[in-house]
């Protein structure tokens, strides 16, 4: 009887997390801040990512390079 109760709570578990994944990330573009200038091996490593995040997850990756101040940068844009 205890093997069936712990059998039942592992399926309801299993079923709560599969319902939880419905929802589709991110929802709209992402934009990924490389804080060096454009052409450096900051910017390529960003664009390769943003790349592969494009292919495997179906929605835009756009790099944005903030060159300057010795890669200390400061946005407020969320």
């Amino acid at each position: 009887m205890a093997r069936h109760l712990m059998a039942a709570a592992v399926l309801l578990m299993a079923a709560g997390i599969a319902g939880a994944q419905a929802e589709d990330y991110p929802a709209r573009t992402v934009t990924i801040i490389v804080p060096f200038a454009a052409g450096g091996p900051a910017d390529i490593t960003g664009r390769i990512v943003a790349d592969i995040f494009n292919h495997h997850l179906g929605q835009t990756f756009v790099v944005e390079n903030a060159g300057g101040a010795g890669g200390s940068t400061h946005h407020t844009r969320y």
